[in-house]
């Protein structure tokens, strides 16, 4: 069965590749701001509603769910991957036991996680420091959300399986759900509005927790009422049962790539103590710059996962000869919507400080200080997760975490360390710049010279599917596993 002929994929192999990578990305692309705003507006419902206390109980259980988030994020872009390769080779068979590996595996991990998490809750809120005036509120949602946790690692999963697919739509769809039913019921459940009990900060968590039982439940019964082609039928079921060679590729793979993820948000945590030594204005000024960046952060991120999706499908059909072409307009694209969002936030950076700073105008000057030298390097950090993202699709995962270490530590730091006694705090903001064009360099270095093109993710296929195949002595695409 070719790629492309199952009802739901996306064959990412033919076609022109600037609107194919373009219509890919943009869903993509919503879904991240969908999930970002949803935070954001949750957080208004609990400080409003509740106060501060439950804000900084939220914001301690939240720390602990992006670590596990980014764990499943690593996993979930192994298995796209796989799956992207086998359909690109128009083996749907082995794109359904990859996935059904990875989904089995994640159930485990996920069941795993959520148990442990509720009983070990109060442990990990101490090891965090949690204050003790919003310890009893943070245990109370962490707990819940742990309760969650099966249902939302499973849905992220099967998401990301699905985009492997090159279909983007159907995730976007069940991410509108998700927030929409989030939305609406954390002031329900909060407040106790209509027939609802009042929950306080557990009505938070239980909307969150339904939002992602129902956006499950959706997601798997749209898969099989539309015959998407990651459903599993009859003997296909077996397929949940995690195999090895499956889950030693989302081992060896996966885990680098979440690593990738907290190596960001620890180098920022880094940041922010750096920001606090100077004093309480800097500090507010860069909490308000650093939520609008984080919105400059989500092309790099849709960009970065379609290229990837995009190259391993194209790898898995022996198109190399696409590929350069897939860099290419990624980066473009990365270029041009990342620039035309810097470009609005410095044009209105007034009305947009202002939401979150009020009239505080020494405050805003900060910012804007901060918003002039360092929204830029979000381009240049861009282009490096496209570069990224490419090597990704064959596999190659380790050196690009390697590079990220060096250059948001030791580049980065090292820069602020040898400019702050020249220029103050100023050193802070140009860091951001001199990290991102050092990530970039050695990006583009490892892109063009670094052999990831011989890389290989596919080994032969099983003795039986040797001989269905009709080129059983050309590349195999069976099932895939990790090399190096």
């Amino acid at each position: 069965m070719a790629a492309g002929t199952t009802t739901g994929a996306r064959n990412l192999t033919q076609g022109p590749i600037a609107s194919t990578l373009l219509l890919f990305a943009i869903p993509t692309l919503a879904s991240n701001v969908l999930q970002s705003l949803n935070g954001s507006i949750n957080a208004i419902w609990v400080g409003r509603f509740l106060g501060a206390q439950a804000l900084a109980a939220t914001a301690n259980a939240n720390i602990i769910m992006f670590l596990m988030f980014s764990v499943v994020f690593g996993f979930g872009m192994a298995s796209t991957v796989m799956v992207a390769q086998a359909m690109g080779a128009s083996n749907v068979d082995a794109a359904r036991r990859a996935f059904g590996s990875a989904v089995g595996f994640c159930f485990l991990l996920a069941m795993a996680v959520g148990i442990g998490g509720w009983i070990g809750s109060p442990a990990l809120l101490h090891l965090l420091g949690t204050p003790p005036e919003a310890f009893g509120l943070a245990l109370v949602y962490l707990r819940v959300i742990f309760v969650a946790m099966p249902a939302t690692l499973l849905s992220v999963m099967m998401m990301m399986g699905l985009r492997g697919t090159g279909d983007a739509r159907t995730p976007l769809i069940f991410m509108f759900v998700s927030v929409g039913i989030d939305l609406v019921l954390n002031p329900v459940l909060i407040l106790g509005l209509g027939p609802f009990p009042a929950l306080g900060i557990a009505g938070s968590a239980a909307a969150t927790a339904i939002a992602g039982f129902v956006s499950l439940i959706g997601l798997v019964c749209y898969t099989y009422a539309k015959e998407l082609p990651l459903r599993l039928r009859g003997g296909e079921i077996a397929y949940l049962r995690p195999a090895w060679q499956e889950v030693r590729v989302m081992l060896g793979k996966g885990l680098p790539m979440g690593l990738q993820m907290i190596v960001m948000s620890a180098s920022g945590l880094v940041m922010i103590g750096l920001v606090n030594r100077e004093g309480f204005i800097v500090t507010a000024a860069y909490g308000a710059a650093q939520q609008i960046w984080t919105y400059l952060q989500m092309p790099a991120m849709a960009m970065g996962a379609a290229v990837s999706a995009m190259a391993a499908q194209n790898i898995g059909a022996d198109r190399w000869d696409r590929i350069s072409r897939i860099t290419g307009y990624g980066m473009l694209y990365l270029l041009a919507i990342t620039g035309a969002m810097i470009v609005i936030i410095l044009l209105f950076h007034e009305p947009l400080l202002a939401l979150f700073l009020g009239h505080n105008e020494a405050a805003s000057a900060a910012a804007w200080e901060m918003q002039l030298r360092a929204s830029w390097s979000f381009m240049l950090f861009g282009l490096a997760m496209i570069l990224f993202g490419v090597m990704r699709a064959n596999g190659v995962v380790v050196r690009p975490l390697l590079i990220l270490i060096f250059t948001l530590f030791g580049v980065r730091l090292g820069f602020y360390y040898w400019a702050y006694p020249h220029i103050g705090a100023h050193a802070l903001w140009y860091s951001f710049s001199v990290g991102s064009a050092a990530s970039m360099v050695l990006a583009a270095a490892l892109y063009l010279h670094g052999g990831w093109r011989k890389a290989k993710l596919i080994v032969p296929l099983h003795e039986e599917e040797c001989r269905e195949s009709v080129h059983a002595e050309s590349e195999p695409a069976g099932r895939i596993a990790p090399v190096g």
